[in-house]
């Protein structure tokens, strides 16, 4: 399939900049999948669509404050993004100026911290830092990692609202966005309602939001990612896979863990740690995941590609029609649509 089959045109004043002034007041498009049939709603709401008696999956991993601006020796700034520690004081990152980043090129960073270019690792640059850089210091020092189409430099609002209110596990460098729009009182009328809620962990990473650069997708191929899945976790899943209890995946992260933790010749889900590279296209057979919560995605993304595959790619195609004539807020901080 071409990889512009799933590119669509969007405004560019449709791409939300700023979170909604509360969270979990957003728009939400639900999509029936059995008829096609769109019906336009808040994901206050979503109680009324989701099924009493399901599992509802959430990744919770905790978005790292990955971004730094460290000064060269000629008085330059460099930005970086920490995609993923290899020791206590060794990084690998990526650059906005990549060219420059060669061995030997030291940046200089907050509270003494320097950090030398050690060797090119496309599309990385491992980084070896004078001292351990953790989460404290990071927590102190970096910024939020806001995505490219937000326009704007971080801001202290973003350090809570680019954050689900259930984030635990510290490891991403992209939030698993579709998990911002719930709050701690919509979780509890979830479970009012009847649902199950479980938490699995995918450390989102670069692959998950860059964009196809393949012609067509068969070509392309998904950046590693780490999860982990508790015992406890697996086997309710497992049980209600075997209870025909409809499984609710929150956003794709959690989608491509539960498929690629998933047993078919035992008919269950392993837990532990693992690392997944899955892709989804159009073709895949879901093996775990019966509906999905997610947010509105760019165009020819593996996302945009997944929930196509989900859905179906006409039905995707007419639901991004219909939301950009009624104009839903798109990406991280936009809107959310449910597929049943």
């Amino acid at each position: 399939m071409k990889t512009s089959d799933f590119s669509f045109d969007l405004p560019r004043d449709l791409i939300a900049q700023h979170p909604p002034a509360t969270r979990g007041t957003s728009r939400l498009m639900v999509l029936r999948r059995s008829d096609d049939t769109l019906y336009h709603t808040s994901v206050a709401d979503i109680c009324e669509y989701v099924p009493s008696g399901s599992v509802m999956i959430f990744n919770n991993s905790r978005v790292r404050k990955a971004r730094l601006y460290g000064s060269t020796d000629t008085g330059g700034t460099q930005e970086l993004l920490l995609v993923r520690r290899t020791t206590r004081s060794r990084w690998l990152a990526i650059g906005t100026h990549s060219r420059k980043l060669k061995p030997g090129r030291t940046l200089h960073f907050p509270d003494g911290v320097t950090g030398t270019v050690t060797s090119v690792q496309p599309p990385y640059r491992e980084i070896q830092f004078n001292r351990d850089v953790d989460n404290a210091w990071l927590d102190r020092y970096g910024h939020v990692p806001l995505p490219p189409y937000i326009h704007r430099d971080d801001r202290p609002v973003d350090s809570d609202r680019y954050q689900t209110v259930y984030a635990q596990m510290t490891g991403s460098v992209a939030a698993p966005t579709a998990g911002l729009h719930f709050t701690p009182h919509l979780l509890q009328r979830l479970q009012d309602h009847g649902v199950t809620l479980e938490f699995v962990t995918l450390h989102v990473g670069l692959g998950t939001f860059l964009p196809i650069r393949s012609d067509t997708i068969e070509e392309h191929h998904m950046h590693d990612e780490e999860y982990h899945i508790n015992p406890a976790v697996a086997a309710a899943v497992t049980t209600a896979k075997e209870q025909n209890r409809p499984i609710v995946a929150v956003g794709t992260t959690a989608v491509r863990t539960l498929e690629s933790a998933w047993n078919p010749s035992t008919g269950s889900l392993h837990s532990g740690h693992g690392h997944t590279d899955l892709f989804i296209y159009p073709g895949y057979r879901f093996q775990v995941v019966n509906h999905l919560f997610t947010n509105f995605h760019t165009p020819e993304s593996s996302l945009m590609v997944m929930v196509s595959a989900f859905a179906g790619t006409e039905s995707i195609r007419a639901s991004y029609r219909e939301a950009v004539q009624q104009r839903y807020r798109f990406f991280s901080y936009g809107d959310a649509m449910l597929i049943l």
